[in-house]
């Protein structure tokens, strides 16, 4: 499944459209390369994303195509949140 449609489905942000513009900024990394919106996420990879002034560690426990607001939050575990410096945002 794409990264894009992966985040939007998952929750872990609201539309594809912003998923998709997240990623081109080259927030987000999966497997510790910067991801494209294309690029393909599979279960057992390792997503950080940067948003704001926060860093997830993701793991992708699971792909659905869809799923439900309760179901959503089965398909990943997060593994690290921090906050991160003004200075680290743009790095």
């Amino acid at each position: 499944m794409r990264i894009d449609k992966f985040l939007k489905v998952s929750r872990i942000i609201k539309r594809r459209t912003l998923a998709k513009e997240v990623t081109d900024q080259g927030r987000i990394q999966v497997n510790g390369k910067t991801a494209k919106a294309s690029t393909n996420v599979k279960e057992g990879d390792n997503i950080i994303i940067k948003l704001g002034q926060r860093k997830l560690t993701i793991l992708v426990k699971e792909i659905k195509e869809t799923s439900k607001k309760e179901e959503a939050a089965k398909m990943y575990e997060i593994i690290k949140e921090e906050r991160i410096s003004e200075e680290k945002i743009y790095e």
